[in-house]
C-alpha cells in the first residue's frame, strides 16, 4: 500500500495537491505560497487559515472581544448622569415616549431611575466609573471609554448578532469570522478564532460565532475551561494515534474524490478542520493547564476566588467567579500561542429588576479579571498588538422598569438601544479617553455618535484591513462586516 505521502504525489491536481502542500509546509518544508505556486493549489486550499497580509500596516495583530450579552446598564457602570439622580421618580414628557418601542416597560407609567452607585474619577486622564469597577479603574489611562453607541436593535438575540455580525439577521459571518478569512492564523496548532464562555448561556447562543456563507472553517470554536478543552477532541480509549492517522488519510482520500466532482471550497475547509483537531489533541491541553501559571498571576486575575455569600445575579452559573477569571487568563494565553480573534461570552447582564443587589454581583465577576488581562498583557509587551473590547448589545434605559403597569420607579431597566457605552484597549488605540456622549439622562447618544458599523471599521483599520475591501460574493452580492455603512473613526487612534 502507499504511504499518505506516496498517495498524494500521484494525485495531479485537485484537493490532493493541496493537501500535500498543507503538510508540506507545517513540516517547514516549503512556505504557503511556494506551496500553492508548486502544487498548483490555491493559497486558501493549501491551508484555509494561512496567514495572509493586510491591507496596509497593522497595529493589531488578535482581539479578544468579552461580549457582555443581556446589556449591561451603561448608566450604573460607565456613564454618570447626576441629572437623572435629580429627576429621580419623574416622568417623561410624552413627546419624547411618543414612537418608542420598549421590550417591557408601560411608557403611560414609566418614571426616571437614578443609579443608587456612586462615580469615581481614576487614573491621570480622570475617567468616571461606577464604584462597581474599581479594578477597571486601577488601568483607565489604558482605556478607551465610548459613551456614544447606538444600535438599531432593542431585543437580545438580534442585538448580539447585531454587534457580533454587523447586521441583526441570521447567517451572515462573524468579526471572527471575517478576520480570520481576511488575515488567517499564524497558530499552527490552535484555530485561529476560539469561544469560551461563562454564566448562564446568550440568548443568541452558538449563532455568535458562526461562519455564516463562509466556509467553516473561518467559524469560532467552542473551548471548555475545564476538562476536556474541546469536546470529542481526544481519541476513544483504545485508539492509537497510527489508527487515527491512517482513517483520517481514508477520509481524505474520500474528500479528493467528491472534490473532483463538486469543486466545493468547503471541502478544503473540511480537510484543514481534521487535521488541526488531530494537531490540537496535543496543543489544546497544554493550553488549558495553568499550573505553570504563577500563584502571583493566579492571585491577580482571581482564579481561586469564591462565589459572594451576599450576592446572586443572573449572571451565576456554577462557579462563575472562577470560570470567567479562567477564561480571562486561558485569552491571554490563546494570544500568545498565536489565536486570532478569542471570544468570551458572559451572560447574563439582562436586569430588568434588582439591579442594586444583582449588579454588583456580575460587575465583581468581571472587573478583576479584565483588569488583571489588561495589565498582565501590557506587561508582556501585547497590549499594543492586542485589542482587548468590553461590548454588549445595547444599554438600559434611564427609566425604571414597570411591566406589571404600576406607577413606580422600580429595580430594573428595560433594552436601550438609542445610547450605551463600551470599552476598549490595546490594539494601537488611544488610551485615557472618553469619546461622545449622551444626553442628561443618558436617553440618545448627541455627541460624536459611533454607530456598531462605525465600530467594526475601526476595529478592522487596526489589523490593517480596509473595511469597504473586505468582502466575500454570496448570493450575487458583495457582503462586508460592514454591512453598507461604516466610518473609520480617527480620534481612537494612538
Amino acid at each position: 500500500a502507499n504511504t499518505r505521502r506516496e498517495f498524494l504525489n500521484t494525485t495531479a491536481s485537485g484537493i490532493g495537491m493541496a493537501a500535500l502542500g498543507s503538510m508540506l509546509t507545517h513540516d517547514g518544508l516549503l512556505t504557503q505560497a511556494t506551496a500553492a505556486e508548486q502544487t498548483g493549489a490555491s493559497l486558501e486550499a493549501v491551508n484555509p487559515l494561512a496567514a495572509r497580509p493586510p491591507h496596509f500596516e497593522a497595529k493589531a495583530k488578535a482581539c479578544i472581544f468579552i461580549f457582555m450579552a443581556g446589556a449591561p446598564s451603561h448608566l450604573d457602570l460607565f456613564d454618570p448622569k447626576p441629572v437623572l439622580k435629580e429627576r429621580h421618580g419623574q416622568p417623561l414628557p410624552e413627546s419624547m415616549l411618543k414612537d418608542i418601542r420598549f421590550a417591557f416597560i408601560k411608557k403611560d407609567k414609566a418614571l426616571l431611575q437614578g443609579s443608587p452607585f456612586a462615580f469615581h474619577k481614576h487614573g491621570e486622564c480622570g475617567m468616571e466609573l461606577s464604584e462597581l469597577l474599581p479594578h477597571l479603574g486601577g488601568v483607565a489611562d489604558d482605556l478607551l471609554l465610548v459613551r456614544s453607541l447606538h444600535t438599531d436593535q432593542f431585543n437580545h438575540h438580534p442585538g448580539q448578532l447585531m454587534m457580533q455580525c454587523g447586521r441583526g439577521t441570521f447567517g451572515l459571518p462573524t468579526m471572527g469570522s471575517w478576520l480570520t478569512y481576511g488575515l488567517g492564523s499564524v497558530s499552527k496548532n490552535l484555530p485561529g478564532y476560539v469561544v469560551l464562555t461563562s454564566g448562564r448561556g446568550s440568548s443568541g447562543g452558538a449563532t455568535l460565532w458562526q461562519s455564516g456563507f463562509l466556509p467553516s472553517t473561518y467559524a469560532g470554536v467552542l473551548f471548555r475551561n475545564q476538562g476536556e478543552p474541546v469536546l470529542n477532541l481526544a481519541n476513544p480509549q483504545g485508539i492509537p494515534l497510527e489508527l487515527q492517522r491512517q482513517g483520517l488519510d481514508v477520509l481524505r482520500q474520500a474528500n479528493q474524490l467528491r472534490y473532483a466532482e463538486v469543486h466545493d471550497p468547503e471541502i478544503a475547509a473540511r480537510i484543514a478542520s481534521y487535521e488541526l483537531a488531530y494537531r490540537m489533541q496535543t496543543a489544546a491541553p497544554e493550553l488549558t493547564d495553568l499550573s505553570g501559571e504563577s500563584q502571583a498571576t493566579h492571585d491577580a486575575y482571581g482564579l481561586d476566588r469564591s462565589e459572594p455569600k451576599d450576592l446572586a445575579g443572573r449572571g451565576k452559573q456554577g462557579d462563575t467567579y472562577k470560570s470567567f477569571a479562567r477564561n480571562c487568563l486561558l485569552a491571554r494565553r490563546m494570544v500568545e500561542r498565536g489565536v486570532r480573534f478569542v471570544n468570551i461570552v458572559y451572560a447574563s447582564w439582562d436586569h430588568h429588576s434588582n439591579i442594586p443587589t444583582e449588579l454588583p454581583y456580575n460587575a465583581g465577576c468581571v472587573d478583576r479579571p479584565i483588569a488583571a488581562l489588561i495589565r498582565d498583557l501590557k506587561a508582556r509587551g501585547l497590549l499594543d498588538s492586542t485589542m482587548v473590547v468590553w461590548g454588549s448589545e445595547f444599554g438600559r434605559t434611564p427609566l425604571g422598569e414597570n411591566r406589571n403597569g404600576k406607577r413606580e420607579v422600580g429595580s430594573g431597566r428595560d433594552h436601550h438601544p438609542y445610547s450605551f457605552s463600551m470599552i476598549l484597549a490595546g490594539g494601537g488605540l488611544k488610551g485615557g479617553q472618553v469619546y461622545g456622549a449622551s444626553d442628561e439622562i443618558g436617553w440618545n447618544a448627541t455627541e460624536d455618535r459611533v454607530h456598531i458599523n462605525d465600530l467594526h471599521a475601526t476595529m478592522l483599520h487596526q489589523f490593517g484591513l480596509n473595511h469597504l475591501k473586505l468582502t466575500s460574493r454570496f448570493q450575487g452580492r458583495d457582503f462586508r462586516l460592514t454591512d453598507v455603512g461604516g466610518k473609520v473613526i480617527p480620534e481612537w487612534i494612538g
